[in-house]
């Protein structure tokens, strides 16, 4: 009964998806990693045995549960792959350690990788990415690692991850890339405000994915959304530290999927550097953004608490005297409330060759240090109605 408690409450979708991936009448096999060698006293290197775990369960032929007890696990870079004979579950209740020492994990960019499964469902757990020394390799200039993301998902579709938590991850916590129909549930990822490149979760070339009931609190964005994103969904989302939910960057290369219908709804932002950001290379590319709702948001001392950005470029690296060709449209804004850290609480700097089309603000209600807050707009057009403070520069 242990899988309808995982799935209670998750909506129509969330619930569909759990059954249609462990329907209860299916018969199961457990496979428990400490019977082939795993050691839960974080000091031995369980690795082998989580692959060899893996194996075992994967080649099953009836729905498979990888099961994870109480404890603390060592474990270096480890690749589950698939294609998997039938359902499988990893259910983990204890803790995974990456190693104190950061070149453990080589330079593959993966601590724990899943790649090429269908049919997937992870639930519980708690992943320790041991980040801080890789954090102090980076900051003080040295040679370092590329750094590894604690768990991706690489080109696996129909997959739910449930009651994961993540901390210090050296990079991205949370990986979704090249996947269809995910559901992430109630994850918490947490790393220190000023941890770089820990972004909580980055999806990118995904259609069909769904989050909700995240805690996120990183050095980086708490959600980045990148190219070839499609039908995201996010709901109750509570972000801070971080620099809030950004689509992009978009457009560094020329030739690049878009980024299209895209929700978030009911989701707290708390001292972010940013709110809802959309960021794209002030550099010719093919890129587009569109059909995106942000809605029934509240901010708490956030800075550039609403941001299009369309001239990022770093250092003045290779975009200097250029304009973005990623074109946004179709971008609503409604019902989004609270304080602003800095003056300017909104901020549209669109491109002068793409300008922002089809951009509504409806019911803004934002303020700087209890005093009107103000707008700017560059290259846009659409409309505002309802309640708009700051005043709107988007003409109505």
């Amino acid at each position: 009964m242990a899988m309808i408690n995982h799935c209670a409450g998750g909506g129509l979708l969330l619930i569909s998806l759990c059954f249609f991936m462990f329907g209860l009448s299916d018969a199961a096999a457990t496979y428990n990693v400490m019977k082939y060698g795993a050691k839960a006293d974080g000091k031995s290197d369980s690795t082998q045995a989580f692959v060899k775990t893996w194996a075992a369960a994967c080649s099953s032929n009836q729905t498979a549960t990888m099961y994870v007890p109480k404890g603390r696990f060592l474990l270096k870079a480890a690749v589950f792959r698939g294609p998997c004979k039938s359902r499988i579950k990893v259910q983990i209740y204890g803790s995974l350690i990456a190693p104190t020492d950061y070149w453990a994990l080589g330079n593959s960019g993966y601590w724990i990788l899943f790649i090429k499964v269908n049919r997937l469902a992870v639930f519980g757990g708690t992943l320790d990415g041991k980040g801080a020394g890789f954090w102090a390799c980076r900051k003080a200039g040295k040679s370092c690692p590329v750094g590894a993301r604690s768990i991706t998902f690489n080109w696996a579709n129909d997959v739910v991850i449930s009651g994961l938590v993540s901390i210090n991850s050296q990079q991205t916590h949370l990986v979704i890339n090249s996947c269809n129909n995910v559901v992430v549930r109630n994850v918490k990822l947490v790393a220190p405000a000023d941890s770089p490149n820990t972004d909580g979760i980055h999806v990118q070339s995904s259609t069909g994915v769904t989050i909700t009931g995240a805690t996120l609190q990183t050095g980086d964005d708490c959600v980045s959304i990148g190219a070839g994103t499609k039908n995201l969904y996010m709901s109750n989302i509570k972000c801070g530290p971080g620099h809030g939910v950004s689509i992009g960057s978009l457009g560094k290369e020329a030739n690049e999927a878009g980024v299209q219908n895209v929700t978030l709804t009911n989701a707290v932002f708390s001292g972010s550097d940013n709110g809802v950001r959309i960021k794209t290379w002030a550099r010719p590319s093919n890129g587009f953004v569109t059909n995106i709702l942000f809605r029934n948001i509240m901010m708490r001392n956030v800075e550039n608490p609403i941001i299009i950005d369309q001239n990022y470029c770093p250092n003045n690296n290779g975009c200097p005297n250029q304009t973005s060709g990623v074109k946004i449209s179709q971008v609503t804004y409604k019902n989004i409330q609270g304080t602003s850290a800095t003056a300017e609480a909104v901020t549209f700097d669109c491109s002068p060759s793409n300008p922002c089309r089809g951009i509504r603000l409806e019911d803004i209600k934002l303020t700087y240090m209890n005093q009107l807050a103000t707008s700017s707009c560059k290259n846009i057009d659409g409309t505002s109605t309802g309640v708009l403070m700051p005043q709107s520069c988007v003409a109505s």
